[in-house]
């Protein structure tokens, strides 16, 4: 029969070929016992078909009092650092979406620029959203398309015959690529710590060049203007490593770093982001077609469940059953974190002490 448990349904079937002492969870498989009004003891062995509802809660955030928080930082900060004003890269997507909404509530319209830094690869839709935003929260903004930059580097002829000169056609080519490779083989995850393929390197220098070449103008307008760079990363990016390391990693603060992407969604809408920019999948916008999740091979939603039981230090059982993944999944994600730990630390110092 199905029983009801948490919020998941189970199909379950008595098993009593089980020592009391030998019951254990497996990656989906949890037991279950249950004693019955004789005093019998029975076991079932069932599959979830949902999810845990603890961590779930306890990503619930009040917008309204992290909006009040996140304002005084950037007041505090602007202050402390003794600049006049701030800049943030719009890039169309939702984050950058947030730090605008949050910029226009803490500062005035005559203090805020926005830099909107399209190049070839770009989707057709990233100008327009990009001021889609600027629009929303009345931030002026420049723009800046880097695609002859990038030509200086003579990326764009990294790959042969013209792979990559049709949008339509290296969107279906990524994505495929992407779906195909295993998680381990991918240029995200095979390039935390330093590529070994000749393939893998050229794909991570093509890619994660844009995302420098865009803060090298971030630092450019700011110090012109004295004006301070307000960084876009959220949490989940940031304890994976899907950022690039002096790129889109690099800034003077960072909001909503502390947040994970769910969270940044959901004070999104509290804030009043388009609903088009909060419904798009989220995209690094660096290679057509390739989202963030293809390239993590996670749904945000179940990485920020897996990645907060991690931090609660729960059980790996647990948080696949509360995450509604397997086991191996929440031991990937571990192991993402255990390859961009030097991303996120500052350079390696020799001490002579």
């Amino acid at each position: 029969g199905a029983s009801e448990v948490a919020s998941g349904v189970a199909s379950a079937s008595p098993r009593n070929d089980i020592p009391r002492n030998d019951i254990a969870r497996n990656d989906r498989c949890p037991l279950f016992c249950y004693h019955n009004t004789l005093g019998q003891r029975l076991i079932f062995d069932f599959v979830l078909d949902g999810e845990g509802t603890m961590l779930k809660e306890e990503m619930n955030i009040d917008a309204q009092a992290l909006t009040e928080k996140i304002v005084h930082f950037i007041k505090d900060k602007l202050k402390s650092y003794r600049r006049d004003g701030a800049i943030i890269g719009i890039s169309g997507g939702l984050d950058s979406a947030c730090i605008a909404a949050l910029l226009s509530r803490a500062l005035e319209r005559e203090k805020i620029l926005g830099l909107i830094m399209p190049e070839r690869d770009s989707a057709d839709t990233t100008r327009d959203d990009a001021q889609l935003v600027a629009n929303r929260f009345d931030i002026p903004t420049k723009l800046i398309d880097i695609t002859s930059v990038l030509k200086s580097f003579r990326i764009y002829e990294f790959f042969p015959g013209g792979l990559l000169t049709s949008k339509k056609l290296s969107s279906r080519v990524i994505r495929a690529g992407y779906r195909l490779l295993p998680r381990g083989n991918n240029p995200f995850h095979g390039g935390l710590l330093g590529a070994k393929k000749g393939w893998m390197r050229n794909a991570e220098a093509y890619y994660r060049i844009k995302h420098r070449i865009r803060m090298v103008h971030l630092y450019y307008y700011s110090e012109q203007l004295n004006y301070l760079v307000v960084g876009t990363s959220n949490k989940s990016e940031d304890m994976v490593g899907f950022f690039v390391k002096y790129g889109d990693g690099s800034a003077d603060i960072m909001p909503v770093a502390d947040l994970y992407k769910t969270q940044v969604r959901e004070l999104s809408r509290w804030l009043g982001v388009p609903k088009t920019i909060i419904q798009k999948a989220p995209s690094p916008d660096l290679l057509p077609g390739l989202t963030d999740e293809l390239a993590m091979k996670i749904s945000y939603e179940k990485l920020d469940l897996v990645l907060l039981g991690i931090e609660k230090d729960m059980e790996e059982s647990e948080i696949a059953r509360e995450a509604g993944v397997n086991v191996k999944t929440v031991r990937y994600v571990r192991e993402l974190l255990s390859l961009s730990e030097h991303m996120r630390n500052v350079p390696e110092v020799c001490r002579m002490d």
